[in-house]
């Protein structure tokens, strides 16, 4: 059973930055895409960056170019660099990698780190 644990969340000032580390218990970064979502109070979970395993990299609108999506195949881990974060990017951040395999489909997630952005 793939795990997947994430780290790097915290209280950082409007302006500021974080770094999310996901780092998965098998080897499923290389072959999986892989994608961080965040779920803010009262509000439906939604996708903020996924990369596939060919390197494509996708992005919510209200973050592109605040944020980037990477993963290093070596470590398992994949990275969420969060810059100039703004209140509404409070949330829970969940990471997220979905594997084909043999015609089914596998869905992983991890536990979620709150990421909060106030001053």
């Amino acid at each position: 059973q793939v795990q997947l644990v994430e780290s790097g969340g915290g209280l950082v000032q409007p302006g500021g930055s974080l770094k999310l580390s996901c780092a998965a218990s098998g080897s499923i970064v290389r072959s999986a895409t892989m994608g961080w979502y965040r779920q803010a109070p009262g509000k439906q979970r939604e996708l903020v960056a996924a990369i596939t395993s060919g390197g494509i990299r996708n992005y919510l609108a209200s973050v592109k170019g605040r944020f980037t999506i990477s993963r290093d195949n070596a470590l398992n881990t994949v990275y969420l660099q969060m810059n100039n974060l703004k209140p509404e990017d409070t949330a829970v951040y969940y990471c997220n990698g979905v594997v084909l395999d043999g015609g089914n489909v596998f869905d992983y997630w991890g536990q979620g780190t709150q990421v909060t952005v106030s001053s």
